[in-house]
């Protein structure tokens, strides 16, 4: 069974300082400086009057004019919700992170801890008692803030928080389950990244509820939406797939008020304290870093935050440095504080590995340059110059012998699992976690061949670099098919 756990407006309750805030008062979150000017969560006020998550500011403005912005605060949610999640960890769970103020896990693993299924609900329940809600920063505490609902999937047991109204879990089993969802509202598919955008063209069909959507049937929802029609038609049937928990690693971060610098050249100057600092923390325990997050309180309220994933792992201070003054860039105010946490580790120790095994060649030209002693101290005059001639011709030769295995980096076929638009979400079995670029390619539209491919540029949760494109053209041949996949990088 799975439980999901939900804490109502999460970001706004943790913005406004309570709940309490929120009571009749028409509140929403102003978007970040430099952003796309839409506002964030709303209150209940403010959705009486028609302003939605997501909306203009501008339409926002015109339909509630009395409409309170307040400034977003993206570290404090974010500390706030790993808060929030620690302490469900705390009770044995393996618990998956869907966004700020929604979670799952699983009962199973902890039947043997808890008992059974009701008494985890009731240690998840407890969570919520013992600690609140962190967003509320200080303010009145307790567990109504957090609903809890649970079903044999993730989908089922987020509708069964969703319309929990009291301290009493809703638990659905088995059939019961499928037929109570068929009576849920079309709305539960914007929980979910890959449907959200089915949300409008499905109302605007007159689709209400998801029974509605069942009975439209799989293949006239694959014919208009491709994978997120299938996909959302598994979901109002009761199919979801399994849970996949977060990785619990260490987590360093150092922080280091600005000052007087909070912006420009002196800015830099703290990032590279920060990274300093970070570096030498002995937690590390001589690790590299794959990934880190910039953040930053700023002068005019609120805060901002910037993930940064390495192409390769990384414990160069000057690289570090060099990758996160770019992002810095992208501040979108002055600063007041500054913070640098490591969200994942890499190996420990070398930057790169040896391309060519010619270590003992090269100690033998060292040894025979200070006139070492035994076969390298006879390396000298003649022998010195053979010695580094022979060094240079295994070099030479390695390096055409890799250019020959590797053939440029030719692409090879790839098994991917597609979202909406076409992006990538699975490579080869590994789930992607970052995209970093999209571009499109169109060649050759003159000949019968043309070519037309949609790049990306992908990292994985195991920390592959890979670039993969989705042959769109029509051409022929083994590597020319349409619809296919092929991936390069290491």
């Amino acid at each position: 069974m799975v439980v999901a756990v939900y804490l109502p407006r999460f970001e706004l309750v943790f913005a406004a300082g309570g709940a309490r805030a929120l009571v009749g008062q028409p509140l929403a979150i102003a978007p970040l400086p430099g952003s796309e000017q839409r506002v964030g969560e709303v209150s209940g006020a403010a959705e009486a009057r028609s302003v939605r998550k997501g909306m203009a500011l501008g339409e926002a403005l015109a339909r509630c004019p009395d409409l309170v912005l307040v400034p977003a605060d993206p570290v404090g949610v974010e500390e706030a919700w790993d808060s929030t999640l620690r302490s469900l960890e705390a009770i044995g769970a393996a618990v998956e992170p869907a966004r700020p103020g929604l979670a799952y896990l699983e009962t199973e693993p902890l039947r043997a801890m808890h008992g059974t299924d009701a008494a985890t609900i009731a240690a998840v329940r407890d969570v919520g008692r013992g600690q609140g809600s962190p967003a509320e920063k200080g303010a009145s505490r307790g567990e109504r803030h957090m609903r809890v609902g649970a079903g044999p999937t993730r989908f089922c047991a987020l509708a069964a928080a969703l319309a929990v109204r009291s301290r009493r879990p809703l638990v659905l089993e088995g059939k019961e389950a499928r037929r109570w969802l068929a009576t849920r509202p079309i709305e539960l598919l914007g929980f979910r990244a890959e449907t959200e955008q089915l949300l409008e063209p499905l109302m605007r069909l007159g689709v209400r509820t998801l029974g509605e959507l069942v009975r439209l049937g799989r293949p006239a929802l694959a014919d208009r939406f491709g994978a997120a029609g299938v996909l959302a038609h598994r979901l109002a049937c009761g199919i979801d797939t399994p849970l996949r928990a977060r990785r619990v690693e260490e987590r360093l971060e150092e922080r280091m008020s600005v000052g007087d610098a909070s912006s420009g050249l002196s800015l830099q100057r703290t990032l590279g304290v920060l990274v300093d600092r970070l570096l030498a923390r002995s937690e590390r325990r001589g690790r590299s870093l794959r990934a880190v997050t910039l953040s930053a309180r700023l002068l005019s309220g609120g805060g901002w935050r910037e993930r940064v994933v390495f192409r390769q792992a990384l414990c160069d201070r000057d690289r570090i440095s060099l990758a996160l003054s770019l992002r810095l860039l992208l501040l979108p105010a002055p600063a007041e504080m500054l913070g640098l946490s490591v969200e994942r580790f890499g190996p420990p120790a070398g930057e790169q590995g040896v391309l060519l095994g010619q270590a003992r060649a090269a100690r033998a030209v060292r040894c025979g340059g200070r006139g070492g002693c035994g076969d390298a101290g006879s390396l000298c005059g003649p022998g010195l110059a053979r010695a580094r001639a022979t060094s240079r011709a295994h070099a030479v030769a390695g390096l055409m012998a890799v250019a020959t295995r590797t053939q440029l980096n030719l692409p090879q076929p790839a098994r991917v699992r597609s979202g909406v638009g076409g992006v990538p979400l699975q490579v080869d079995g590994q789930t992607v976690e970052l995209v970093r670029e999209s571009w499109l390619v169109e060649d050759r539209w003159w000949t019968a061949q043309p070519l037309r491919r949609r790049y990306w540029e992908v990292v994985t949760t195991r920390g592959r670099n890979l670039v993969v494109f989705h042959d769109l053209g029509a051409g022929s041949g083994e590597e020319q098919r349409a619809g296919s996949w092929f991936a390069q990088g290491a």
